[in-house]
């Protein structure tokens, strides 16, 4: 029987008059029971934020992305990626997960540190796959096209989800909220219905620059401005060849990502454990010794990695950075070995690493 409800707007679709509220409130529960910490609704048009992305693009800051350069301001255009859609729905999803202290892992040079978002399965195909759930029962209630999203597509999300009232951009550029910090991913599904926005809320940064001091490598050059060529996650993650060497020293063991923007960040201390058990630490890699990780051949860190964030970088990448890490630790004979086990790797920027880490313990050792 087709669902005739009562609105304020009078906004109808394909016949079916929506009580916008009422359903917007429906999304809001189905959402919670797939595991979304808040849900929030608003329009597509982010027209007064191209400038801001013009410029930052024209600064170089992108770095290697050129997608981010051919993707140009479709990303500030959600319409061009479902023509016809007229709101935006955005999701969040906390994953701060039960791990070793944070802390004590950056503390201990002869241990890896990696992202805390990156220790359990990859919030890709989970994030995504419980959106297609959540558009799947909208449609169940009232037909709608719809495209779903997470970090997935030329979409500007915390740019987003700051207009929905899921948080406000900090100065890190990550999106904050006064009960959950920025320990969470984000997600979107761009729809036709058109159903009532919500309100953005205010920013409660004030002064704190916390964030912009304990970036180790002077990433967030002005509040709310990051030079991705700066940033430990960039160079880890996205940087294909060899890391500059004056930043090199400045990463210290952290060879997956960076989260020290966010450690440091007040609004933290209110940031619970994630509810989802596929982001729960897997291979102990929240307290894993650098040599140890060194040591995996190509087909362990495939199986070791398999279903993780970290699979997408590949081997060479990830013996890249840790050798990093090695040669910004202490000369001991675990590290010296292990680094010379692979000085004849196979992969150029490999070699090149390994020898910039061995010259730097053997100047250390003096």
């Amino acid at each position: 029987m087709e669902t005739k409800l009562p609105t304020p707007d009078g906004a109808a679709v394909d016949g079916t008059v929506l009580d916008g509220a009422a359903l917007v409130a429906r999304i809001r529960q189905w959402g919670r029971e797939l595991g979304f910490d808040a849900v929030g609704v608003g329009g597509v048009d982010l027209a007064d934020a191209e400038p801001g992305l013009v410029a930052w693009l024209e600064a170089g800051f992108h770095g290697d992305m050129d997608y981010m350069v051919r993707h140009g301001m479709k990303r500030a255009r959600a319409a061009e990626l479902l023509p016809g859609s007229v709101r935006v729905i955005s999701v969040r999803m906390g994953y701060w997960p039960d791990a070793a202290p944070a802390m004590d892992v950056l503390g201990d040079p002869e241990r890896a540190y990696v992202s805390r978002y990156a220790l359990g399965r990859d919030y890709h195909k989970l994030v995504r796959n419980r959106l297609q759930k959540l558009a799947d029962r909208i449609s169940a209630e009232v037909p709608h096209q719809y495209r779903v999203f997470t970090d997935s597509a030329p979409i500007l999300e915390v740019e987003h989800a700051s207009r929905k009232g899921l948080g406000w951009r900090g100065k890190h550029t990550l999106l904050l909220d006064r009960t959950a910090g920025s320990w969470f991913f984000l997600g979107e599904i761009l729809t036709d219905l058109p159903l009532p926005v919500d309100a953005p809320v205010a920013s409660h940064c004030g002064r704190c620059t916390a964030c912009i001091d304990a970036c180790p490598t002077g990433a967030i050059v002005a509040p709310y401005r990051l030079d991705a060529r700066r940033c430990i996650s960039y160079l880890t993650i996205e940087l294909h060849g060899a890391i500059p060497e004056e930043l090199r020293p400045l990463l210290g063991n952290r060879i997956y990502g960076c989260d020290d923007c966010q450690l440091v960040c007040p609004w933290n201390r209110f940031a619970q454990l994630g509810r989802e058990p596929d982001f729960a630490p897997r291979q102990g890699l929240d307290d894993a010794r650098l040599a140890e990780l060194f040591a995996w051949t190509a087909a362990e860190f495939s199986e070791r990695t398999a279903g993780s964030p970290i699979h997408r970088i590949g081997h060479a990448r990830w013996l890249r950075n840790i050798a990093v890490a090695l040669g910004n630790g202490p000369a001991t004979p675990a590290a010296r070995a292990a680094l010379q086990a692979r000085a004849d790797d196979e992969d150029a920027v490999v070699r090149e690493h390994v020898a910039w880490a061995l010259a730097r313990l053997a100047a250390a050792a003096g």
